[in-house]
């Protein structure tokens, strides 16, 4: 292919290996054939009977052994731009002087505490958040989580793709900008070209439980590890219940054909088949990004696969400079670890409660996370308070508070007893400030308007 050769010799010069070349090969060729990815809603059918954390944890005692053969593995490669962050996602703060990797490596130290076992944690960085987040880690050096050799999976780059031309892009003004981070799919190329993989099996390391380092929720779960490792399976994904706010994110069915299980993402729904994709009581599940792999079965698989699993490609259309919309096209080429799920033969899913899915991904997360709708654990997990019953408060921000030095300003009422959250127009709630059912304020000024201490409940309260 004569057009990829040009490719081939960028990724090689610029330290590629052969697995993440031979991954971006597959999309490349797949972008050529203009395959559209699209899953009809009859070509799947509904995925059901799985089986559920609770009962699990009451029917199969966890053996702590398994932990010595156990890597927990954090997707820690996002800058949090969408909120106007400049570093990586992970230094935000949950709590006063506590953010998501001191939890982390809390999590950790735990679970080495509680099993005497040393417990591997690698953080899968990016090229924009290796260097801060390496720093930050040197606060515990005396615990082993300082040394990039021993902590760190750098997530590949890859070309971006002229859209004109479909060649790579060339933009000598800012040379960074001709690549692109190539999705947390790249966990698997990654694991290989790094060397992770064989040092990881050579190590007696069988198991990786891998999750975003922004979903405080998903902790290493003894009573799963142990599941896990009795059903033989190659790959096992934590799902959990859809409610109406997450109808429109993508779904987990089975693909009639063959009977394994996949994601399905909006993108990939004909628009015929919306109202089926949407309908929640048809399709329940939906992915946490948690995700449970056999590391020998793993590297078997990527024999068989020529050493690149056959995940479904995800086209995105940007400018090779982001920031300026007049630049050229370009096509970023993804893909999501989770797809993985179709590429293993005996993939299974499991039904965790919400509060293993706690993920930060825009203020509105961030100001519930910081709320007591959430508690913090003292081995580090952060989850919804027992009284809500596994369900998140839902809240809607204005413009006002799209970044987090704006939500900074608009302080943290209780959120324990509230249902729903509307806030449109600079306020600020004091210290005291309860909220409760379905509460809404309204600001149509440019003046910060101040909500004293007080019970609000089911109400509208316009200034």
């Amino acid at each position: 292919m004569e057009n990829f050769t040009a490719f081939e010799k960028k990724m090689q010069n610029a330290g590629m290996g052969p697995a993440v070349i031979r991954s971006f090969r597959r999309n490349y060729e797949a972008l050529l054939r203009e395959e559209t990815g699209l899953i009809p809603e009859s070509s799947i059918a509904p995925a059901e009977g799985l089986k559920s954390l609770e009962e699990i944890s009451k029917s199969i005692p966890s053996d702590p052994a398994l932990l010595s053969q156990t890597v927990v593995i954090k997707l820690n490669g996002g800058l949090g731009t969408g909120m106007g962050l400049l570093g990586p996602k992970s230094l935000l703060s949950v709590r006063k002087g506590v953010n998501f990797l001191d939890l982390i490596v809390k999590q950790i130290m735990d679970l080495r505490n509680r099993s005497s076992t040393k417990i591997r944690l690698l953080l899968m960085n990016s090229f924009s958040t290796s260097v801060e987040t390496l720093g930050y880690l040197e606060k515990y050096a005396s615990h082993g989580f300082s040394n990039p050799l021993d902590v760190q999976l750098m997530q590949n780059q890859i070309p971006k793709i002229d859209a004109s031309t479909l060649t790579p892009v060339n933009w000598p003004s800012d040379p960074d900008l001709e690549w692109c981070p190539p999705g947390h799919g790249d966990i698997y190329p990654a694991l290989v070209a790094s060397g992770w993989l064989d040092r990881l099996l050579a190590e007696g390391v069988k198991f990786a439980f891998v999750s975003n380092s922004d979903n405080l929720g998903a902790i290493l779960s003894p009573s799963i590890l142990q599941y896990f490792a009795d059903s033989g399976a190659p790959f096992l994904m934590e799902v959990t219940r859809r409610t109406q706010a997450d109808r429109k994110g993508g779904h987990l069915a089975i693909r009639k054909s063959d009977g394994r299980l996949l994601l399905r993402e909006v993108a990939q729904c004909p628009d015929e088949d919306i109202s089926s994709f949407q309908d929640i009581e048809r399709h329940r599940y939906f992915n946490t990004n948690s995700l449970w792999i056999r590391l020998d079965l793993l590297k078997k698989q990527l024999e068989k696969d020529d050493g690149a699993l056959p995940l479904p490609m995800i086209k995105n259309s940007k400018t090779v400079d982001p920031r300026d919309r007049s630049s050229t096209p370009v096509i970023q080429l993804e893909t999501a670890m989770g797809a993985a799920i179709e590429c293993f033969e005996g993939a299974s899913a499991i039904d965790v409660p919400r509060d293993r899915f706690a993920p930060v991904k825009t203020t509105s997360d961030l100001l519930a996370l910081r709320s007591d709708a959430y508690e913090v654990l003292e081995e580090g997990q952060v989850r919804l308070a027992d009284s809500r019953h596994g369900v998140p408060p839902v809240i809607r921000l204005s413009d006002d508070y799209k970044l987090v030095d704006q939500i900074e300003s608009l302080g943290v009422p209780s959120l324990i007893g509230c249902r729903s959250l509307t806030i449109h127009g600079p306020f600020h709630f004091e210290q005291g400030v309860i909220l409760e059912g379905d509460v809404s304020f309204e600001n149509p000024g440019s003046e910060t308007r101040i909500v004293k201490p007080g019970i609000y409940k089911d109400l509208m309260v316009p200034f």
